[in-house]
């Protein structure tokens, strides 16, 4: 089914939401409240109508509904103050007001161009699974041979990294080899937004999640930054399913762990930062931790990554999971690792510190340690450190 008003477009099917042909991410929760309005469009909704709609009926916070409401605004380009296209009635509930064209009809090839991708016959497919404690984590494959799963990390969204130019060369170059499974954790991304629980154990849980939803038995493992202690942890727990384990940028412990006290304040003052500027107009606040992560970036690649953090999460979960990764520590289970295991860190990494790269290898019986050239957290594609990360790895999994 497909939704069209002015620039926007909502296709049901795809679960996509484009403006003017580019595609707007969003969380589910956001989305399924944005059709429900629409499909209800000749009324005015309720608040328990939007519990039971979007929520199935569950409890959800007052200050929950309100933020979910004023993000569908802002991804269809209205707000609270305007109401132009969602309005509210006073003490009755909200509306979507905009005139709907083509609704629920047929599809025309032309009127929601798909963007460009440098890998034309990759299609990834985005669904859901349930994690044991009820989060729902969206997943994606694409790519044909073996498979391979990536695990979570700070920040993903399935939809907007693979078409972004700080990852999409990294993704497709694997999907051309390998079926490339990769999902967004709980709290940011696609998957769900309201939640209780941001944790590592979390995090291995969501990851279980994924696994078991594709039906895998036995698989190459990729974490990255902070997805390495999550792949470590989830290597450990189901060892004769992971087959070769990758970790790039990583670290076993946080910068809690770390005994250096800089750090910690450093960490501290960037989850204020976090609460108190992520979601504001200004960029600046966002533009520190592009610095941070890529101080080699591109005016378009930087541009790329601020979006992407206002867009793939709230300020409170991004402070919350900034939080939970300070306060990883799986050093305890390097030596339990019993899996091939490639350890890449680039020497001058801006984010993660080389020496913790060096001692997660140390850590790991048998495992092979690359040091890459290079000063970004995220190896871009211009750097010459690309290449030889790709033939690295490429190099270890057909072994």
């Amino acid at each position: 089914m497909l939704f069209r008003f002015g620039e926007q477009s909502i296709d049901t099917d795809r679960r996509e939401l484009r403006c003017a042909g580019e595609l707007v991410p969003v969380g589910p929760q956001v989305f399924d409240l944005l059709v429900y309005l629409i499909r209800n469009r000749d009324r005015v909704v309720t608040k328990d109508d939007l519990l039971e709609g979007v929520w199935g009926g569950r409890i959800v916070s007052e200050s929950t509904l309100t933020s979910r409401i004023n993000a569908a605004r802002r991804a269809i380009g209205d707000s609270g103050a305007r109401q132009s296209l969602i309005k509210t009635s006073a003490r009755k509930g909200i509306r979507f007001v905009a005139a709907i064209q083509d609704a629920e009809g047929s599809r025309p090839a032309a009127a929601v161009p798909p963007p460009q991708s440098p890998a034309a016959g990759l299609h990834q497919e985005v669904k859901f699974c349930t994690a044991s404690d009820g989060v729902r984590i969206a997943y994606a494959a694409v790519g044909e041979g073996p498979p391979l799963v990536k695990t979570a990390n700070w920040l993903n969204h399935l939809e907007y990294d693979w078409h972004s130019p700080i990852w999409s060369h990294l993704l497709q170059a694997v999907a051309a080899k390998y079926r490339l499974i990769r999902y967004d954790a709980r709290g940011n991304g696609l998957s769900d937004w309201d939640v209780d629980d941001i944790s590592l154990d979390a995090f291995v849980r969501d990851l279980e999640c994924v696994v078991d939803a594709n039906g895998l038995e036995r698989f190459p493992l990729l974490g990255i930054s902070q997805g390495c202690a999550v792949s470590i942890a989830y290597a450990v727990r189901h060892p004769a399913r992971v087959s070769h384990l990758i970790l790039y940028g990583g670290f076993a412990r946080g910068t809690r762990h770390r005994g250096r006290q800089a750090e910690v304040e450093l960490s501290n003052a960037l989850g204020t930062l976090i609460r108190q500027g992520w979601g504001q107009d200004n960029p600046a606040f966002r533009q520190l931790f592009t610095t941070l992560f890529m101080p080699g970036a591109t005016a378009e690649q930087a541009q790329w990554y601020n979006d992407l953090q206002r867009m793939t999460t709230s300020p409170e979960n991004a402070a919350r999971i900034r939080y939970a990764v300070s306060d990883i520590d799986v050093s305890g289970l390097l030596a339990s690792v019993r899996v091939p295991t490639l350890v890449l860190h680039c020497r001058n990494d801006s984010l993660q510190p080389f020496e913790e790269g060096r001692q997660m290898a140390a850590g790991i019986v048998g495992s092979r340690f690359v040091a890459l050239e290079g000063h970004n957290h995220l190896i871009l594609e211009h750097e010459p450190a690309w290449g030889r990360l790709l033939d690295e790895v490429t190099r270890f999994l057909e072994c």
